[in-house]
């Protein structure tokens, strides 16, 4: 299966649809983050903390990956960032382009795989920013090195994700409150039938897979970044009343001196 075709042009109709995660930022809040109050989202319901942020961000090289819906980029961007929004989707780019448009705002947009950023020069960017999309691929890996490659020291990588055990759950049952176990993990869209596939998702939802805390947390730490800043989140459905849906963090590419001294100081 050509899994990056199927969800690009599967978040192509869920803008048709009109996916929350589709809806561009209104012309209200643009104006509010131009006088410096803005917030945005990783995962579905918190805030990131401000404190995860510099105090100003005027000037500060952002890549919105996988982040295309005309949402936080606006945002960065009316607030004084240099953006760059990464994107599979090219009508949740067309979102972020109408919005720049109607504001009158600078916007950098770019399509491809999250898990690929040839396109992109080694440190790049000052802050990487990834909501909850690492689902929609099936190897997470890649994401962090990349990021990690694109990022200046002293960068700053910022990802939501979803919390894996979610997936142990047959979903259309979960949304009528009951939450009956059917899955191994780690989940792989793949791997199910045509039949529940078609259950779980239908024609038009984005395949989904899951990936281990491992891989998620540990695999930022593999790649290099020290974690510095961790958040749960609720999903806002049935199962959200019982466990944490998501899970947000923060993570920093050493400078070059404090990474020599760190790999010196793990390696005795």
């Amino acid at each position: 299966m050509d899994i990056r075709t199927i969800n690009r042009n599967r978040w192509d109709k869920q803008v048709e649809l009109g996916n929350p995660w589709t809806i561009p930022v209104s012309h209200e809040l643009i104006e509010a983050a131009r006088q410096g109050k803005w917030s945005v989202i990783l995962t579905e319901q918190k805030s990131v903390p401000r404190a995860w942020f510099p105090e100003d961000i005027h000037g500060v090289e952002i890549l919105c990956l996988a982040c295309g819906g005309g949402q936080q980029g606006p945002i960065f961007a009316a607030a004084g960032a240099k953006v760059t929004v990464f994107d599979n989707s090219p009508r949740q780019l067309e979102q972020d382009r109408m919005v720049a448009r109607r504001e009158g705002l600078k916007l950098e947009i770019v399509e491809g795989d999250m898990r690929d950023l040839r396109v992109f020069s080694d440190k790049s960017f000052d802050l990487v920013f990834n909501p909850v999309s690492t689902a929609f691929c099936t190897d997470v890996i890649p994401v962090w090195r990349e990021a990690y490659r694109v990022l200046r020291p002293g960068g700053v990588l910022m990802a939501g994700f979803d919390n894996p055990d979610v997936y142990i759950f047959d979903y259309p049952l979960s949304e009528q409150g009951i939450f009956e176990v059917k899955y191994a993990l780690p989940f792989d869209a793949r791997k199910l039938s045509e039949e529940d596939r078609n259950r779980e998702f239908g024609d038009d939802s984005p395949l989904e897979f899951s990936h281990s805390l491992e891989e998620q947390v540990g695999g930022q730490l593999e790649a290099g970044f020290i974690l510095t800043g961790f958040y749960e989140d609720q999903q806002n459905t049935p199962l959200g009343k019982y466990i944490a849906g998501y899970f947000a963090t923060r993570a920093v590419k050493l400078l070059n001196e404090s990474a020599s001294a760190f790999q010196s100081f793990m390696m005795h």
